[in-house]
């Protein structure tokens, strides 16, 4: 295949999956089996761009925060997200020194794509089961979506979106719009701290991996964009649907691969 085909495909890929909660490194994984290997500095590269998407989307919300940052409700806001994101921070470090983490591989990521499914069914009926919609992250719940992230971080397939967001609605933020938010707003100074740090490690032990420019600039264009439209999406289907179907998605996705590839 065309170099510059493959590229624009797994850019699309990275960007359409990164923020629904389907794990973005799973699909990519899986399009490689098929398309062929690229390199660390590639899958950084294709990864930023989908979260300077996310970053543009949340520019209005993310500026009204920062410019009323003296007010109660922003400051409080605020403060959670730092404090979700010192836990991320701290927890994913030392699983990073300790040399935690489970390999990029189809059986360890099926079976977090089919176990991640029924996470979402719990969290569903959770929220389904609540006597009223509750839209408040608590420093509990923010609290927990932090360690809750750092799942993601050692377990390929889990999902960073499928992490936070339903560790929300499992601790009580029945709002999906809400739990959504937080989560997305959150992966913006993770995402881009994790891969400003993956990036420097790998240029300065891999280099570039012979990619070319011209190739990674397409699959940069392509994440971007895709991540673009598949957030705008999500963020209006939530408002009138349940995650049931990416629940359902995941089971089948996973037990195919295990069926397949076992």
């Amino acid at each position: 295949m065309n170099d510059s085909l493959q590229a624009l495909l797994l850019g699309v890929i990275e960007g359409v999956t990164e923020f629904l909660p389907i794990s973005s490194t799973g699909h990519l994984l899986i399009a490689e089996h098929w398309l062929g290997a690229r390199s660390d500095f590639f899958n950084v590269v294709i990864q930023s761009a989908a979260f300077l998407a996310v970053l543009w989307i949340y520019r209005q919300r993310l500026w009204t925060l920062l410019r009323g940052w003296r007010e109660p409700d922003c400051f409080d806001y605020l403060a959670k997200l730092a404090a979700a994101f010192c836990v991320t921070a701290a927890g994913g470090l030392l699983a990073k020194h300790l040399g935690f983490k489970l390999p990029e591989r189809l059986a360890p990521v099926a079976w977090a794509l089919l176990l991640g499914g029924l996470f979402i069914f719990g969290a569903e009926w959770r929220a389904g089961h609540a006597r009223q919609a509750r839209s408040e992250i608590s420093w509990g719940v923010a609290l927990f979506v932090g360690a809750a992230q750092i799942l993601a971080a050692v377990f390929p397939g889990t999902s960073r979106s499928l992490c936070t967001i339903f560790a929300a609605m499992l601790a009580g933020v029945s709002s999906r719009p809400a739990a959504t938010e937080f989560s997305f707003l959150l992966g913006i100074p993770t995402m881009f701290a994790a891969s400003g740090l993956e990036l420097y490690e790998v240029l300065r032990s891999q280099g570039t991996g012979g990619e070319d420019w011209s190739a990674t600039a397409i699959a940069f264009a392509a994440a971007g964009v895709s991540a673009y439209l598949a957030v705008r999406w999500l963020l209006g289907f939530i408002r009138t649907h349940r995650f049931i179907v990416f629940g359902a998605y995941r089971v089948a996705l996973g037990a195919a691969l295990l069926l397949f590839f076992s």
